[in-house]
């Protein structure tokens, strides 16, 4: 397969073994648009070792340079981008049989894949992502990543219950480290996004009968993002749904199973339809107590205590979610997790949502039943623009990470 000059300075050497003797093959289509670094100075070359056991074992040594002295990033719209996928450079590929051992990782082109059509993620939903970011530093050249450990943890749980082999933590996040250096120059600059970062877990193996997968595929690919709401950081509209459910006990809501989403679509579909923003599921049992929305979760202000639903299977425990309890409880707020009711939604001081893809976002309304109530003065509340600006102050390595959350690529 053809290698192109690789676009950043990778900041280490990475050993590039794709399974070539998998019966699930992925073959990456290679376009005709000019992959080539912005500096000419960073490239890779090839070297063949003698084949393994049927394996054929690339090896892609980075030859860097320092002569560039400052970070280079794509020729785009940065203050256009929005929540959309962008094609970048490269992705990270990684591959399971069925001694459930990962094999070494490949950067390949980023384009599309070809799997089987009895693949197990295609006919039984034998699939997890995760969802993270990248930030740019201030200074233009190094770039953060944010407690990628938790994903790499999260998608482990979520493997275990979906009876799929995972990536060890180690493995995840070197994976996560080699495909934001290798698409660096698609890092937005400071302060105009970030660069959104999916990992996939899929069942890429043939299976006709329910069974599990015999072999797995472990993906990642970036993209550079603005908000995800339209309205940016402004106050977002949700509508209670009591009708339609986005999990129940016992079932898979708390891992980040890629069929907990299409669950989602249609009553998010009907309420956009109607001017909101999104859905505030409700849950199935009782209809009263709060969830989460269709891709974040939730939190309510009260009196400065601030609750949130607690993690009981049908939840999905989010990082940013995790983060922002230790933030409040490190700036004197009393957090509690525990069943919250609609009610006390209706009467709360404030609402917000937290999530990767979101990281705090203010509700400034909820309609229930056909009652709409209001929160704010159509901006932050004050408790969660604290929370907002400490969280991503941190983030963006614009504040002293004392609680060690950040890692430093450069």
């Amino acid at each position: 397969m053809e290698r192109a000059t690789i676009s950043p300075s990778l900041s280490q050497n990475y050993l590039l073994c794709p399974s070539r003797a998998l019966t699930t093959r992925l073959h990456y289509f290679s376009t005709t648009r000019n992959l080539s670094s912005p500096s000419s100075s960073s490239s890779i070359k090839l070297q063949h070792s003698s084949s393994n056991g049927g394996t054929s074992l690339t090896r892609c040594n980075a030859v860097l340079s320092n002569s560039s002295s400052s970070a280079e990033v794509a020729d785009i719209d940065w203050d256009n981008i929005g929540f959309g996928l962008k094609p970048t450079d490269y992705m990270y590929v990684m591959k399971c049989n069925l001694d459930g051992e990962f094999s070494k990782g490949e950067l390949q082109r980023f384009g599309n894949i070809e799997v089987s059509p009895s693949a197990g993620v295609l006919n039984y939903g034998q699939g997890l992502f995760e969802g993270m970011k990248a930030y740019r530093k201030q200074d233009g050249k190094n770039i953060l990543l944010f407690r990628p450990e938790e994903n790499a943890t999260r998608m482990r749980s979520g493997a275990e219950r979906m009876c799929m082999p995972a990536p060890t933590v180690d493995q995840f996040v070197e994976a996560v480290k080699a495909t934001v250096l290798a698409n660096k120059r698609w890092v937005p600059p400071a302060g105009k996004g970030s660069l959104y970062i999916r990992p996939l877990l899929m069942g890429t193996g043939a299976v006709l009968g329910l069974a599990p997968a015999p072999e797995y595929t472990f993906l990642v690919y970036v993209s550079p993002v603005g908000n995800y709401f339209k309205e940016g950081v402004a106050p977002i509209n949700l509508i209670v749904e009591s009708e339609f459910h986005r999990a129940t006990p016992g079932g898979t809501g708390g891992v980040k199973t890629i069929g907990n989403y299409a669950a989602v679509l249609k009553a998010q579909s009907i309420a956009k339809s109607k001017g909101y923003s999104d859905v505030l599921y409700l849950d199935c049992v009782h209809k009263r107590y709060l969830e989460e929305v269709s891709s974040c979760n939730i939190f309510i202000v009260k009196d400065k205590l601030i609750s949130t639903p607690e993690i009981k299977g049908t939840i999905l425990p989010g990082i940013t979610r995790k983060s922002i309890i230790d933030v409040a409880r490190t700036q004197g707020f009393k957090v509690e997790e525990r069943n919250v009711t609609v009610d006390e939604l209706l009467e709360a001081d404030e609402v917000f949502c937290t999530g990767t893809a979101v990281v705090v976002s203010p509700v400034g309304s909820i309609t229930h039943k056909g009652k709409r109530v209001s929160y704010g003065e159509g901006s932050f509340g004050p408790v969660s623009e604290k929370l907002y600006t400490v969280l991503t102050s941190l983030q963006m390595g614009l504040s002293e990470d004392n609680m060690n959350w950040t890692v430093n690529l450069s």
